[in-house]
């Protein structure tokens, strides 16, 4: 599969490479995070890069931090296995460049630099500790490919385990995308379903959930006033999170998660809240038992699903765009560059 700066497909996956620049290595970047370890590994090609490995595992790093503060025992060593699945793809693989980041879990443990020294001795990983900021930006340089510049704004947001963020967006003349303010709120589906529950969800605990989340929000659209903006129908909501891709493969009465269906695709707000209505409505069972969601998300599907409630009422857009991409393309993204930055910087 490729991944390409105007979409991601296999159109690239057979081209001869050039020599020189970022075309001399292969490529890694793993995204550590409150609830999931994933892993990238790719080559480059002439619109992008191709997928060449990947690797995905919850991991519930951040299991019970939201009380106790540190990262418990179980949640590390899971967490360490699922690096040492990693190191071994990016020794087998070959790769030249990578970059490992931690997320919101790791910002927030007391025990965080432990953590790191042990997972570095476990497996060679060197895990970089990354801002809130940064993760954004990672967030929004993997999606931007699917941002419409018919629109002049785009509201562009990532729900994770223990944080979401949200960017607010100008968009004009196929420019870079002008970043007008960004938000980070300590509030993923990790953080909501511990405080809230997961397993059984009714609609008064459904809403105590959206109405957390509607608080936090509620400054971002006081300082930029986003609102106003939206009965000219040119903002874009663009969403990439496990939440956003599930709702969509529920939508799409997917028997199994595909991606190749999902990212990308439009979905209607009258459709996300009749998902999000399905859902609630299936007990833990019944959610486990769902091809797009299993047992490791059903107690965290309907946290998430509060949190896109809160996002879509704050700013009630007509559709929303679904990404199932992000901080790892970003990274790949970024690797590319440098690696280009370099080879000229050589003058090679």
């Amino acid at each position: 599969m490729a991944h390409t700066e105007a979409g991601m497909d296999d159109r690239g996956a057979g081209r001869p490479m050039r020599r020189g620049g970022r075309f001399e290595h292969t490529y890694a970047a793993l995204d550590l995070g409150t609830n999931n370890c994933r892993l990238l590994v790719a080559r480059p090609v002439d619109d992008g890069f191709r997928v060449i490995d990947a690797f995905s595992r919850i991991v519930r790093l951040g299991e019970g931090l939201a009380r106790s503060g540190r990262l418990s025992e179980p949640a590390m060593a899971r967490t360490i296995e699922a690096l040492r699945i990693c190191a071994a793809k990016l020794d087998r693989r070959g790769v030249t460049r990578l970059r490992a980041v931690a997320t919101e879990a790791c910002r927030k443990a007391a025990n965080c630099a432990d953590f790191v020294a042990r997972a570095a001795a476990a497996t060679g990983l060197a895990l970089e500790i990354i801002t809130a900021a940064e993760e954004a930006r990672l967030a929004l340089a993997g999606c931007a490919p699917l941002l419409d510049y018919d629109n002049r704004h785009a509201l562009v947001f990532d729900i994770g385990g223990g944080s979401t963020e949200l960017m607010w967006l100008r968009l004009e003349d196929r420019r870079p995308p002008h970043l007008l303010g960004w938000l980070s709120i300590p509030l993923g589906v990790v953080t909501l379903a511990e405080r809230h529950g997961g397993i059984h969800v009714d609609d008064a605990i459904f809403e105590r959930m959206v109405a957390e989340v509607a608080a936090e929000l509620a400054p971002f659209e006081a300082r930029h006033g986003l609102r106003r903006h939206l009965a000219d129908r040119a903002v874009q909501m663009l969403g990439t999170s496990g939440t956003v891709t599930t709702v969509a493969g529920v939508h799409l009465d997917l028997a199994r998660y595909d991606r190749s269906q999902v990212d990308g695709i439009w979905l209607d707000a009258g459709d996300i809240v009749a998902v999000t209505g399905r859902l609630a409505a299936m007990d833990y069972d019944q959610r486990a038992a769902h091809g797009c969601i299993g047992v490791d998300r059903a107690d965290l599907v309907i946290a998430g699903c509060a949190i896109l409630a809160a996002i879509m009422r704050a700013w009630p857009l007509a559709r929303l765009r679904v990404a199932d991409r992000g901080v790892r393309e970003g990274v790949l993204f970024d690797l590319m560059r440098e690696a280009d930055g370099d080879f000229l910087a050589a003058g090679e």
